[in-house]
């Protein structure tokens, strides 16, 4: 097909609008036309003046048919354009809702492990006892350390008596053993030979 048969079908389409007959008709009303021009009497004249006049109705009613579609149609590609642009918001809300609620599931799963260790952290707070209980027992272990302190003192002091006395008690054996050996070896000298012969001699 050549360009030529190509703009000549595309003259038609326009020509044509819809397809509903638009140039059969404007053929038709150039026929009649020249027919009405030609009539040879006044019916004939008539009739083709009342069919021209049907067929200039015919396309007028074509014609807002036509820009009644046209119209039609611009309103829809408007009402698409806004639902088009609709739905993209729609889709950005959902996504920021998306990302939302990703952040609040983030900060759930959070929450929930600082809960568990919090509760882990109780209950190894609960094995032992509390602050004033435990400053109470502090108090009444120093009581009795203090106490077992004293009564260290006092042992040690009686241990040093002890020890004290022990020694004297020691050294006054140790002087009573050596007065014993004095005396015997005194009595031991007096019983001699030599010493009754010098007894006698001084008599």
């Amino acid at each position: 097909m050549s360009a030529t048969d190509d703009e000549v079908i595309r003259k038609r389409l326009l020509i044509d609008g819809d397809g509903a007959g638009d140039d059969r008709r404007i053929n038709l009303l150039l026929k009649s036309f020249i027919k009405w021009c030609n009539s040879g009497s006044q019916e004939e004249g008539y009739s083709q003046h009342q069919r021209m006049l049907g067929t200039l109705c015919q396309c007028e009613f074509s014609m807002g048919k036509t820009l009644l579609v046209y119209d039609m149609n611009l309103r829809e590609m408007l009402n698409y354009e806004k639902i088009s642009k609709d739905i993209e918001s729609n889709i950005s809300a959902a996504h920021d809702k998306i990302t939302e609620c990703k952040k609040q599931i983030q900060q759930a799963k959070r929450i929930r492990k600082n809960r568990q260790e919090y509760d882990a952290l109780a209950k190894v707070i609960q094995l032992h006892p509390d602050r004033h209980d435990t400053l109470q027992q502090l108090d009444a272990l120093g009581k009795e350390l203090e106490h077992l302190s004293h009564i260290k003192e006092n042992v040690e002091d009686k241990l040093e008596l002890r020890r004290k006395q022990f020694h004297v008690l020691l050294s006054t054996i140790h002087e009573l053993q050596q007065t014993l050996e004095s005396d015997e070896k005194l009595s031991d000298g007096e019983d001699s030979p030599e010493t009754r012969m010098e007894i006698q001699n001084g008599q």
